[in-house]
């Protein structure tokens, strides 16, 4: 399905978003004038910086939020409302609802943003889809291959338009660096290193009593039932990232966590945005956090490995050598990064900011940079990488059955959720 030609199946016409309010159109429906309304499920570090990113945007309003964790989620309206406060020039705002069900908050939004932990993210996702809320899902945006899966297909499904947070596609020094590979200004590529952190391991925090105010069954949701602790679910006054991510039963490590942005990046770059490597080499060494090879059917090997310069992605071609990542885009001949693209030349998609883009693409209904598919692709690198690191044994994987030739790989494609817990697969 082309990106720029994609339309929802009912009421399609760009025009007619053009001339019928919102209120006409039916739930979920928005007119370009229109200011959309968002609700952000989810209300722990990450979704501060979000709402100040939508904050910035006159065509939105974020007028809801939900968490299980009531301070965190009262910190975040109130400072949230205060901020609309400011911006509107007004003594005081109270618009923004707060809610511990995030049924409640489809039923008043047009779209919603999700923060939440990644175990948590393909439940309300498809959700919101089914209820014909458009999405825009933080990175890695599934938990598993078979949640991925059926986010992309609830998506095409239903019309809607996903988002993925993988915000590197919408900043200029990866998409010149991709846009360098993609046109042959290092020659062929031969190999790429990725350097991210370690993959997920068991959970084995040990038990500690709850907060007030957090309803840790909830937390948990579809995971399987344990013990509080603070390292996944810290008080408000904590201010970095929650370590959940470290967990398989709620994330995929650092590998999913930064892989999901700079695996992504070598997708684009390799133009495999809708598949993805043909199999998944781990170390010899069972114990080893690094040293994954991924083989791509065109020859390519992309290797986990650190190289020594932080979170970074390497390509090695031919006629040269690129490294790319949030601090530097350097190569070798260093002349190469200077070029610039022709207009005869492949262009990618050009997306200044990734929160515009969902916005502009809601009322258009063009997918968006990183569209629910790439998503789910990069996400899926990062969970059979997990699985290879987790069996010690190389897969055959098969990017268009979504299956490798190992049966126990296979059974780690999914997970078994807990009672009542469900995404219908």
């Amino acid at each position: 399905m082309k990106r720029r030609t994609f339309l929802q199946s009912t009421l399609a016409s760009a025009t007619l978003f053009s001339i019928v309010p919102r209120h006409v159109l039916g739930k979920g429906f928005t007119a370009p004038n229109d200011q959309i309304t968002l609700g952000i499920i989810g209300t722990g570090k990450q979704s501060h910086g979000l709402a100040g990113q939508f904050l910035k945007l006159d065509e939105c309003r974020v007028t809801a939020a939900c968490d299980v964790y009531r301070q965190k989620l009262d910190r975040f309206v109130k400072q949230l409302n205060a901020r609309y406060a400011e911006k509107l020039g007004r003594p005081s705002y109270n618009a923004t609802t707060a809610h511990t069900d995030y049924h409640e908050l489809l039923e008043k939004v047009d779209a919603v943003v999700i923060v939440t932990p990644d175990h948590w993210h393909a439940i309300p996702a498809i959700a919101a889809m089914e209820s014909g809320k458009d999405v825009f899902c933080e990175k890695p945006l599934s938990h598993t291959v078979q949640e991925g899966r059926a986010m992309a297909n609830a998506a095409r499904k239903h019309g809607r338009i996903l988002q993925t947070g993988s915000m590197q596609r919408s900043w200029e020094r990866f998409r010149h660096a991709c846009e360098l590979v993609v046109n042959g200004y290092i020659g062929e590529v031969q190999s790429v290193r990725v350097n991210v952190g370690d993959p997920a391991v068991p959970c084995d925090l040990p038990a500690e009593p709850g907060p007030e105010g957090l309803d840790w069954d909830a937390w948990l949701g579809p995971a399987p039932a344990r013990p509080f602790n603070a390292v996944m679910a810290p008080p408000p006054s904590f201010d970095g990232f929650p370590m959940w991510r470290y967990y398989e039963e709620y994330g995929g490590g650092i590998l999913s966590d930064w892989g999901a942005h700079m695996f992504d990046i070598v997708q684009w770059a390799l133009q495999m945005d809708h598949s993805g490597p043909v199999a998944f080499v781990p170390p010899p060494d069972r114990n080893a956090k690094r040293g994954m090879q991924f083989h791509y059917e065109n020859g390519v090997v992309m290797t986990h490995e650190d190289f020594d310069r932080g979170w970074a992605v390497e390509f090695n071609g031919t006629e040269g050598q690129l490294q790319v990542s949030r601090s530097f885009l350097e190569t070798n001949p260093a002349s190469i990064a200077s070029q610039t693209i022709k207009p005869t030349e492949t262009r990618l998609y050009k997306s200044d900011n990734h929160y515009q883009d969902w916005l502009q693409c809601i009322k258009t209904r063009e997918l968006p940079v990183c569209d629910v598919e790439i998503g789910h692709r990069s996400a899926s690198i990062c969970n059979v990488a997990n699985i290879a690191y987790k069996l010690g044994t190389p897969l055959e994987w098969d990017p268009v059955k979504e299956r490798s030739n190992n049966r126990a790989a296979n059974k780690l494609l999914g997970k078994k959720y807990r009672k009542p817990y469900s995404i219908g697969i």
